[in-house]
């Protein structure tokens, strides 16, 4: 895929100028909503590490805090505009305060295991922390949670690509599939919800 293959490009490309920072950077932004794998970013910095060029220790720190910081820059956005933006925009895309207050029970009663599960989902990952904030969620419990997944998580892509050295951009070509699934499923699920909700208000 095209565009696929040029973000791909251009992570690698980041990595390879900014090393350490570039692998933060991308962290933070793999946390929030914009399209980054981390199984591009973390595979590639794990061959590094294989060929010497990277520290271990060093990978897993700047990663595992660069997404708490993007994952804590999402939840401050849900938890500051979510409950604003219902209120006034609500009634477009079908959500109410009703949403709110079951999202808030939610996040009270599985954040933690949700926050911490998420972490190995594509596409689920990205989004996960703006409805956290959205709930109030603990931020406290959220950080916790956050940064045990993001730390199993990338720990687990940087040892494969150590173990993959040469060959690690196998790991791309498996879960780029994976990614797309789990997209057209939350598709399919909010036009599931859409129509729900409009057969219910529908005479």
């Amino acid at each position: 895929m095209v565009i696929f293959d040029a973000l791909f490009g251009t992570v690698l490309g980041i990595i390879s100028v900014s090393g350490y920072a570039g692998i933060f950077i991308l962290m933070v932004l793999e946390s929030m909503v914009f399209p980054v794998p981390s199984e591009a970013v973390l595979p590639f910095a794990g061959f590094l590490i294989a060929t010497g060029q990277m520290n271990l220790a060093a990978v897993g720190i700047v990663s595992t805090i660069g997404s708490i910081v993007g994952s804590l820059i999402s939840y401050y956005i849900g938890l500051k505009g979510g409950r604003a933006f219902v209120k006034r925009y609500g009634k477009y895309f079908l959500l109410s305060e009703k949403n709110l207050e079951n999202a808030h029970r939610f996040f009270e009663k599985r954040g933690e295991i949700t926050i911490l599960v998420s972490r190995f989902i594509p596409v689920i990952r990205h989004l996960i922390s703006i409805p956290a904030g959205y709930a109030e969620m603990s931020v406290r419990k959220f950080i916790a949670f956050t940064a045990i997944g993001a730390a199993i998580w990338n720990t687990v892509l940087v040892y494969s690509g150590i173990a993959l050295k040469d060959n690690w951009e196998i790991i791309i070509s498996y879960t780029q599939y994976l990614d797309i699934a789990v997209a057209l499923a939350i598709v399919a699920l909010l036009a599931y919800f859409v129509f729900r909700k409009a057969a219910a208000k529908a005479p």
